[in-house]
């Protein structure tokens, strides 16, 4: 047990710059001691002790405001960095090297008994406030976008991101993973349908300048409706969007 915390506390060194000595990470990372207590209580879950065990998890959870139910496996160098309101479900699985930011859930969507909880493989990070959600599997190395809702498996080294979540394609995975903000395209519903109206809009305008300009030539005087349209910034509303 004793290596396997040397092992966790040095995962934390090489995930968070913000770590600067064994004693501060000992002392001040509740990611650490709720890894810790988790360990105890799966021993005790494990050997039929039911509620010393989920006693156990009910006291590191006031303590750390981390929920890991002790039936959850979980591999080696597990980090949860800030760690408040993270929630782990009883038949939830963590592989190796798995990374969660805060307000991470790993929930279940029916109340029967049996696997209802996410597969994690290894080397997965799940970036903060994401909710993954039933007995789905994310692949090694894969990685979920802040916020990101996902209700479906996740292919090893993917990227998803979004309400309910998608795989980002190749030529996006570079900027669309965030772990802690919503990124520049989370293949968000209401952001396409808002720059599909700008496009649109734009076409519009193009029209009514042609419209104006043949106005123009047949000695119509349009300098009022130009005008008018100057007033209006096509970039105003891209740069709000954006």
């Amino acid at each position: 047990m004793f290596d396997a915390i040397r092992e966790d506390i040095s995962s934390v060194f090489s995930r968070d710059p913000a770590a600067r000595s064994t004693f501060e990470v000992v002392t001040c990372y509740p990611g650490l001691h709720a890894r810790i207590i988790h360990r105890m209580a799966h021993g005790l879950w494990h050997a039929n002790l039911k509620w010393p065990a989920r006693f156990l998890s009910h006291l590191g959870r006031a303590f750390t405001g981390i929920e890991i139910h002790p039936g959850a496996t979980i591999g080696r160098r597990f980090f949860i960095d800030h760690g408040m309101g993270v929630v782990i479900g009883e038949t939830a699985e963590i592989g190796n090297d798995v990374t969660l930011y805060h307000g991470v859930t790993l929930g279940g969507t029916s109340w029967k008994e049996g696997k209802r909880h996410p597969t994690l493989g290894n080397g997965v990070v799940v970036g903060a406030g994401a909710k993954i959600l039933g007995p789905i599997t994310i692949g090694d190395g894969a990685k979920i976008g802040s916020n990101a809702v996902v209700v479906k498996d996740v292919p090893a080294g993917a990227t998803a991101a979004g309400i309910p979540a998608r795989i980002l394609d190749e030529a996006k995975k570079a900027g669309g993973f965030n772990a802690y903000g919503i990124g520049n395209d989370q293949n968000d519903p209401l952001s396409k349908a808002i720059h599909g109206l700008l496009g649109h809009s734009m076409v519009v305008d193009q029209r009514i300048n042609r419209i104006l300009e043949q106005l123009e030539k047949m000695g119509v005087n349009v300098e009022e409706e130009r005008a008018t349209a100057d007033k209006f910034d096509p970039n105003y509303l891209n740069k709000i969007v954006d």
